[in-house]
């Protein structure tokens, strides 16, 4: 990693969103995305040397362009001509000195979620410069692959999608279900009964259950093969609630793409209810606090398996982090359509899906946004001075 006594000078930033329309709806217990929306942005320091981040926009449905522009507008004087040191720092800086601005509007989502776009853009710039994979920046014995899991399958398709998924070469699926209680459990049964010697089959509830009836979920299916059950609850559902889940379940709980800061990782991580910790670099912490969770995750001997379910360059980086960490996680690809991680073909043709080939090439492999994509384009933008930019909408 960068020695933190040398410090790179931020001298411009560009931001992009774009928008896919989708014909097949992606479904949640709590909503469902009627297009495909990334920001992705680009840091430059002041020799020209870059990196690139995503910044989370899945939700609400009009906040890709909402994040480009508090990005911009709001974030972008904090970091432009200054310097930073060792790779955190910039995470670090921002999460300070943003506090009172999120604070007034009370938007402490959208903010973290630029600030853990830039932080990837900043280990992507630095892992550039030092010439090596961002994996091996972060641990020199970094693997170049991780093992993967289909995800994003709707319980009420799994029968087709778990077998499509297969041709690609998966062997580990996640099913969403908290639609119909009675239905997710059939649903998961028979999913179960297609798995073959060596295949895995999680579960996802969208934080969409009260207590009892994730129990009830639990109880019909703890003879089943089942590898965790992820967000059962609201993440903010009382503590008592998840011991008492988690008490009365054979099969792990999974949680962490909605878990925000240090202090509640800290607490995720010693509270006992979860074994499965699930951080998402476009949400919260970028690499920096993603990683430090990982390690702490892995140290206490919970499985680390990082949540994403977005376009190419946070895909890439959640492989990067999990890659650095000595654990038997797997990466999130989802299945869904999206030519805003298609695009990137960060598989060779052809290739097996059931593990992830790391990009040996500096930093995340990424060198330029794929012009395919550019026809998707609502928002671009560009600063180089505190308070002057340059905004564009369409493609």
């Amino acid at each position: 990693m960068t020695d933190s006594d040398s410090k790179t000078e931020i001298a411009r930033i560009d931001v992009w969103c774009y928008r896919v329309p989708i014909a097949e709806r992606v479904v949640t217990s709590f909503g469902a995305m009627t297009s495909r929306p990334a920001v992705f942005v680009r840091l430059e320091d002041a020799d020209g040397a870059f990196g690139w981040g995503e910044i989370f926009a899945n939700w609400p449905a009009a906040g890709a362009e909402h994040r480009a522009r508090l990005l911009i507008e709001d974030v972008s004087d904090l970091i432009l001509g200054h310097a930073f040191g060792a790779p955190s720092s910039l995470f670090d800086h921002l999460t300070e000195k943003t506090h009172i601005r999120a604070l007034q509007c009370g938007e402490w989502g959208p903010f973290n979620h630029v600030i853990a776009g830039l932080d990837t853009a900043f280990h992507d710039l630095l892992a550039r410069r030092a010439d090596l994979p961002l994996a091996r920046f972060l641990n020199p014995d970094a693997p170049l692959s991780v093992p993967t899991y289909a995800s994003g399958i709707h319980i009420g398709a799994a029968d087709r999608v778990i077998d499509e998924s297969r041709t690609l070469g998966f062997d580990a699926f996640k099913v969403k279900v908290a639609f119909d209680l009675s239905a997710d459990i059939d649903g998961v049964r028979r999913a179960c009964a297609t798995l073959g010697r060596h295949e895995r089959l999680f579960t996802d509830a969208n934080q969409g259950w009260t207590a009892d009836e994730a129990m009830t979920f639990l109880a019909a299916l703890a003879v089943q093969p089942v590898g965790w059950l992820e967000e059962p609850l609201p993440a903010d559902a009382p503590d008592a609630d998840w011991q008492r889940v988690a008490a009365a379940s054979a099969i792990p709980l999974a949680g962490g793409e909605n878990i925000w800061g240090t202090t509640d990782f800290a607490t995720a991580l010693d509270g006992g209810s979860l074994r499965v910790i699930q951080p998402d670099v476009a949400k919260w912490g970028g690499v920096s606090k993603c990683r430090d969770v990982g390690m702490q995750a892995t140290a206490k001997g919970l499985l680390y398996c990082p949540h994403f379910l977005g376009g190419g360059i946070g895909l890439a980086a959640s492989a990067a982090v999990l890659a650095s960490i000595p654990c038997d996680g797997l990466l999130e690809v989802d299945t869904n359509a999206n030519p805003l991680r298609g695009a990137f073909h960060l598989w060779p043709d052809g290739a097996v899906r059931n593990r992830y080939p790391i990009s040996p090439a500096p930093g995340l492999g990424i060198v330029d946004l794929p012009e395919e994509i550019a026809r998707y384009r609502t928002l671009a933008a560009t600063t180089t001075r505190p308070g002057h930019f340059v905004v564009e909408t369409g493609a």
